[in-house]
């Protein structure tokens, strides 16, 4: 991996950025859905596991 040290300003501040967004999500979880779909997300695991159909859209 590359030094952080040998990136340019603007590619640190992306990465400072970034570590910060994570550090806030970390240990948070969403909210369940209400009166949404059984299983899988279509848009996250692909709309195969729904027997080919995106019903969510």
């Amino acid at each position: 991996m590359t030094d952080p040290s040998d990136l340019p300003p603007a590619a640190q501040r992306a990465l400072a950025e970034a570590a910060a967004r994570r550090k806030e999500q970390e240990g948070k979880t969403l909210p369940r859905e209400i009166g949404g779909r059984d299983g899988p997300e279509p848009v996250r695991y692909g709309d195969w596991e729904n027997k080919g159909l995106a019903i969510d859209f």
